[in-house]
């Protein structure tokens, strides 16, 4: 009976997915996330002490956050308890919880609860867990996709340690694909592989830093490659491009990934990177980003990051929302990357920007004033009050410009540049400046 459970659990592990067959079970086999898990980290030093309290593991899909929960599982002398949050509720936590809890008045022993897509439970479920969270009775191993601060109870952030998986790196891309290519047992090391740089260069920058899509694609391209006369399959770029299929992007609307591309596309325009924003901008269409809410962020940008050095850009920024609205995507994309292109390209100045921002401090923080009488509107009072007594009209004067107060105690906030257009206004403004300092 044992060695018929043997031999069908492992037929039933050649048939999982390479992913699965090649995940991590040490320290030795898990590749990436050096920064939390490289030697004498935290982390790491609580984990091979066997003293890890409650953590959250947040970050892109195939970043081995399960996968370190699993090696977490095999060095414990806690008992580890599996789940994930879209098939558990309410009532399976509470088994959960008295099961831990007898366990630890019996045996002494504490329960470690790995929770798979915790950022799916709702606020009650996340309650559920708290109380004894907070005691001890399970040691908490939270994983998730979304950023837990918007998604997870704050009172459980707050008995936990974040710790953050970034997408892998090339080089640990590259240590996965060849354990998996040389590993008899697990992998795919019994099949004869000739597979070409291109091939592999392909596969690599696609998976996007996601070890299970590298894997996935990897295992359909050496299962479906056509073998040669010596028996060796021929991995080639054609094999490549069929296996992983489209790019992930890994974008949603209303996660992180959606603040994170545009705030790299902003920053690409502010910083005269054309290639870069088109790039970002083609990200974001590609993934079914509103194209509307591009236009508008290129909008701002050409105000606050353009603004008086080509005042033309929000003219331009302006136009194209229009234009988008009215003729729609795929053409929308043109009329998109004309203006990004400008406003990337354009030169900068954020003089208006910082003149606004100094000037509602005043208001907040400054000296209160009010309306001189001669600004005042002459034509509430009826002449009565004086209001707009001794207004001198500018274009009555010769320049169209006379000198007159327009506020008590003024102070400066528009602060012009010397960038191209703006240059010019400067030049103007500080002649203008210099009069009224002779008064």
């Amino acid at each position: 009976m044992k060695q018929t459970n043997f031999l069908e659990n492992a037929v039933n592990h050649k048939n999982k997915p390479l992913a699965v067959r090649m995940s991590p079970r040490n320290f030795k086999e898990f590749a990436g996330q050096e920064s939390i898990l490289g030697d004498g980290k935290l982390l790491r030093r609580l984990i091979e002490s066997d003293n890890l309290s409650s953590v959250i593991f947040f970050g892109p899909p195939g970043t081995g956050k399960s996968a370190l929960a699993r090696i977490i599982a095999s060095k414990t002398k806690a008992y580890f308890e599996e789940a994930n949050a879209v098939t558990i509720g309410i009532a399976d936590i509470r088994k959960i919880i008295e099961a831990a809890k007898a366990r630890t008045e019996v045996f002494g022993k504490k329960t470690i609860l790995m929770l798979d897509e915790i950022h799916h439970f709702n606020r009650l479920q996340q309650d559920a867990l708290l109380p004894d969270v907070e005691s001890g009775i399970i040691t908490l191993i939270g994983i998730t996709t979304e950023n837990p601060f918007f998604y997870i109870n704050a009172a459980i952030i707050s008995r936990s340690t974040v710790f953050e998986f970034q997408p892998l790196s090339k080089e640990a891309l590259l240590h996965i694909m060849e354990s998996a290519l040389k590993d008899r047992e697990n992998g795919l090391g019994s099949y004869k592989v000739k597979m070409s740089k291109e091939a592999k260069e392909h596969l690599l920058a696609n998976a996007a830093g996601d070890a299970r899509r590298l894997l996935n694609a990897l295992g359909v391209g050496v299962l479906s490659a056509e073998t040669n006369a010596e028996g060796v399959r021929v991995f080639d770029i054609s094999v490549a491009q069929e296996s992983i299929q489209k790019r992930a992007f890994l974008y949603d609307s209303s996660g992180d990934a959606h603040y994170d591309h545009i705030s790299a596309f902003i920053k690409s325009m502010r910083g005269t990177d054309p290639d870069a924003a088109i790039y970002w901008m083609a990200k974001m269409l590609a993934a079914g980003e509103d194209p509307r809410f591009i236009a508008r962020r290129i909008i701002i940008c050409a105000s606050e990051d353009v603004g008086m050095a080509d005042p033309g850009a929000l003219t331009l920024a302006v136009s194209a929302l229009n234009a988008v609205e009215f003729v729609g995507m795929p053409e929308a994309r043109i009329i998109l990357a004309q203006a990004a292109i400008y406003v990337a390209c354009a030169p900068k100045s954020n003089a208006s920007y910082m003149a606004v921002e100094r000037a509602l401090s005043e208001v907040k923080n400054g000296k209160v004033r009010g309306v001189p009488n001669h600004l005042k509107d002459a034509n509430l009072d009826g002449g009565k009050l004086g209001h707009g007594q001794g207004y001198k009209y500018p274009h009555d004067f010769e320049g169209h410009y006379v000198q007159q107060e327009y506020w008590t105690d003024p102070v400066e906030f528009y602060t012009p540049t010397k960038e191209s257009y703006e240059g010019k206004v400067r030049e103007r403004l500080l002649g203008i400046r210099k009069k009224k300092s002779k008064i």
